[in-house]
């Protein structure tokens, strides 16, 4: 099939290059700064270069900030073959999808919004890797009345670029499930972060100081983007560990060590309740 991916950063272009490294498909980069284009040619992460020509292609991705791939949808659905899937890759689905769709179906297009699970503390182009969605979560976000032979194509293709687990599901679930495994992963690094200890940390720290500050390094405007047009569901699972971690506050002002040696049991023996179920769960 002829893709097209718009937008060469991390996830774009990363999924060039596992598109040409495991598929047989054509791949075209379209991105606003040329030079990424010519370096993603060099590489051999495309076969082409955008020419202006939106016809002919069987899939567009869409690799842009959600605010950017909903101005790009708005601008070039028209253009675009009435045979093309368009599909995105931001990490929003809800209400995102839903205006994303009413796009699509104005213009005779078919839409479904995807989301690969992975990343990296850096993004861009040049942080991209072939081998980003190996064994990575990847979900899909149909409607009811999507197509299915449209859904088995994310499927593959997911599959195909080296996917772990498969979840297809609806946009609303999806924005429900990434504000508590995702968003709030990424608001509890940036605060963590922000102890006048942060510059003295070398020499103390260890693997949990690393996995806890990890994501701190995240893109703000794309960030800021996906927290407001999730602000519902990410402010019910920001409340909520507010409201647990004053629980452990509060144990430590009163001295209670029985009471926290109970929260950190429960808390130990939720996770390994939550390991026990992941082992042998279907891709």
């Amino acid at each position: 099939m002829k893709i097209l991916v718009v937008g060469l950063g991390l996830i774009g272009g990363s999924m060039c290059k596992a598109l040409k490294k495991y598929t047989r498909h054509t791949v075209t980069g379209c991105d606003l700064n040329h030079d990424i284009e010519f370096a993603a040619l060099r590489d051999v992460a495309v076969d082409n270069a955008f020419d202006g020509e939106l016809g002919g292609y069987d899939l567009a991705v869409i690799a842009l900030f959600p605010e950017a791939a909903e101005k790009w949808l708005t601008e070039n659905a028209d253009k675009l073959d009435k045979t093309t899937l368009v599909t995105d890759v931001c990490g929003i689905k809800g209400e995102f999808s839903a205006r994303m769709e009413r796009i699509a179906e104005a213009n005779g297009l078919r839409y479904i919004g995807i989301h690969p699970m992975a990343g990296k503390e850096f993004g861009g182009y040049y942080n991209s890797s072939a081998d980003l969605f190996v064994k990575a979560n990847f979900i899909i976000a149909p409607f009811p009345d999507s197509q299915p032979e449209d859904i088995a194509f994310l499927k593959k293709l997911a599959v195909d670029i080296g996917a772990g687990n498969i979840v297809v599901t609806s946009p609303e679930n999806h924005d429900k499930m990434i504000a508590y495994t995702s968003q709030l992963a990424h608001i509890v690094s940036s605060a963590y972060v922000k102890s006048p200890e942060l510059g003295l940390e070398c020499g103390f720290s260890g693997g949990s100081f690393q996995d806890m500050t990890r994501i701190a390094t995240m893109n703000e405007k794309m960030w800021t983007d996906l927290f407001m047009q999730n602000r519902e569901n990410l402010q019910y699972e920001l409340d909520l560990l507010i409201g647990n971690l004053k629980k452990y506050s509060d144990a430590l002002k009163r001295g209670d060590r029985d009471g926290m040696l109970a929260l950190i049991a429960e808390g130990r023996e939720m996770k390994e309740d939550n390991l026990r179920h992941r082992v042998g769960q279907p891709n």
